[in-house]
């Protein structure tokens, strides 16, 4: 078997497998590999020595059986007997579901959470959103922190289990997208370092050196995320990756690495004929991210939505601390903004940061799928100090709102699991350093952080503690109660009537027309033949949509449809969607 490795600045390469040594020969075609041949076959255990250094993991290495730090193993991807028949489903007209594999079960694993994904056809969802599943230290941890970018976390079940799950979710109709991490690696276990440059201090980011995609030896940098990225798609049949806060990606090359990634991943979709694409997480409210290359943008296919988020959270909870404060100020103008214009800050000013932010978004050029749209997320919840829902901060009633908007909004919508149910269960930061004086400092650094914020330390969860994971593990036993069983319902009913409704998938965002009232808190919005209106106060509303005699599709509470003057009187904390006939 033929193995490989970059190492520029090594003088000596010498190849561990099952534990015979053999030294490796500088490739003399490609400026800094390394080359060589072994005995070697699926399961085999190797590593690489550098100049007589200790042995380490392969930075390509496709599974690491025993953790970030032990040997790598080899995989071979042809073994496995893929069942499902799968032309892919493409972005426009989704449905997404984020899902973190460690506290979807209990258990933990690929395996039990494919065992629940039946539950999701029935709902409606089109496609899972699967947290990172790099290997990471320990056992439990959100996968932010991962490290070997092209294996998967052996406690879930490692590169079987991983395709296990994807054979299942295509088999039951389901995409699956898998959320990877360019912008930074964990703190423990990543050798990436002594094999190359794979960091530069030409650019820093919130956790340290930044990723090297535009200094010396960029090249060989750039195309080991581009190949690990390719390679999700390909060997283990992923249809679509969430790029972790691409604005960390610091390039000042003329052709951006997001760019180039687009490309690749559109030639991958010619070659396989499935449809694959892209989503971002991105603070940069920048259009060109999600603006076609063809017409000088990146050529990503859509991106998170935050403004969406922070404005119809503020409407519904009030909350106005942090980057909540300038929506805080008008929630209903800015939900109504987010909803006609993409972005609430496209160029304003931005009290949070202190400037002006964002640009102006072109509806004529950008579609509305383009765009995703939540009311809740991982980070929305799990960066909050204990990990509440939106559930514990509103009523029902207003969490009937909250899935109105979200799923029939002109935005691809996303919902975070269990809130389909109202999950009683919180959502907390929660990790398994096995280095002590790391985990002492990650746990001291939680507390102090919301410490500054006015939290008592001992009412913020320790990340350390192994019950902050349990509690983050979803109760199945809720969706069979009310009032629970409830709210599922109403999800199902609104997700159902977004696939049946062509005007809720139309993706121009300038048919969508809003109204509201900040003060009776209530607002409404069109999308073609469909009419939307959610009442956020605590008393009945008069919502003039103009439109007699509509059809009722979907209301949380009885309701009347709209009398001869055309007004809707709908319930306090109550969310209709009707069709114009």
């Amino acid at each position: 078997m033929q193995f490989e490795v970059w190492a520029p600045q090594a003088g000596r390469v010498t190849l561990q497998c099952d534990g015979v040594g053999s030294a490796l020969r500088r490739d003399p075609e490609r400026e800094g590999w390394w080359r060589g041949e072994a005995d070697a076959g699926d399961g085999s255990r190797y590593g690489f020595a550098l100049d007589d250094g200790p042995v380490l993991p392969d930075p390509r290495s496709r599974r690491q059986p025993d953790g970030p730090d032990g040997p790598s193993a080899v995989v071979d991807h042809d073994r496995f007997a893929w069942s499902a028949s799968w032309s892919g489903r493409p972005l426009p007209g989704a449905v997404l579901y984020e899902l973190h594999v460690g506290t979807y079960t209990r258990e933990g694993t690929f395996d039990a959470a494919a065992e629940r994904l039946g539950h999701l056809a029935d709902l409606g969802v089109t496609h899972v959103e699967l947290m990172p599943v790099c290997p990471f230290p320990g056992r439990h941890g959100w996968g932010y922190e991962g490290v070997s970018l092209w294996a998967v976390h052996e406690p879930y079940g490692g590169p079987e289990g991983l395709k296990r799950f994807v054979d299942r979710a295509h088999a039951l109709g389901l995409g699956v997208v898998l959320d990877v991490v360019h912008n930074h690696l964990g703190p423990s276990g990543n050798y990436l370092p002594r094999f190359g440059p794979y960091f530069t201090d030409t650019h820093h980011t919130p956790w340290g050196a930044a990723v090297n995609l535009d200094a010396p030896g960029s090249d060989e940098v750039r195309a080991y995320l581009l190949e690990s990225a390719l390679a999700w798609l390909r060997d283990y049949r992923i249809d679509g990756l969430r790029l972790d806060a691409v604005h960390a990606l610091v390039d000042t090359r003329a052709r951006h690495f997001l760019e180039e990634l687009s490309l690749a991943v559109d030639a991958l979709a010619a070659d396989t004929g499935r449809p694959l694409f892209l989503i971002a997480e991105s603070d940069l409210n920048d259009p060109r991210v999600v603006t076609p290359r063809e017409t000088g943008g990146l050529g990503i296919h859509a991106q998170w939505n935050d403004d969406f988020h922070h404005a119809l959270h503020t409407a519904l909870t009030g909350e106005s601390r942090g980057y909540y404060e300038d929506f805080a100020r008008a929630p209903f103008a800015a939900l109504a903004k987010t909803l006609t214009g993409g972005f609430f800050h496209d160029g304003t000013y931005s009290s949070f940061r202190g400037r002006h932010h964002g640009r102006p978004l072109d509806r004529t050029r950008v579609a509305g799928h383009r765009l995703l749209g939540y009311s809740q997320t991982h980070d929305q919840v799990g960066n909050r100090a204990q990990g509440d829902r939106l559930a514990s901060l509103v009523s029902p009633g207003l969490l009937a709102c909250a899935a109105a908007l979200t799923l029939t909004a002109p935005f691809t919508p996303m919902l975070f699991m269990g809130e389909e149910w109202a999950a009683g269960t919180p959502w907390q930061f929660f990790t398994d350093h096995t280095d002590p004086e790391l985990a002492r400092a990650v746990s001291e650094g939680r507390r102090r952080e919301f410490a500054s914020h006015g939290w008592a330390e001992e009412d913020v969860p320790d990340p350390q503690d192994p019950a902050t994971r349990d509690r983050s593990c979803l109760d199945w036993s809720e969706p069979e109660r009310d009032p629970h069983a409830r709210v599922l319902a109403w999800y199902r009913l609104l997700v159902a009537v977004r696939h049946a409704q062509p005007d809720l998938i139309d993706p121009d965002l300038g048919d969508t027309k809003v109204a509201y009232d900040e003060e009776q808190r209530w607002l409404a919005f069109r999308r073609g033949d469909v009419r939307v209106a959610v009442n956020l106060g605590d008393r009945p509303a008069a919502v003039p949509l103009g439109v007699p005699g509509a059809r009722v599709l979907a209301a949380w509470e009885p309701v009347e449809t709209p009398g001869a003057d055309g007004v809707l009187r709908l319930p306090a904390e109550s969310a209709v969607v009707l069709l114009q006939e």
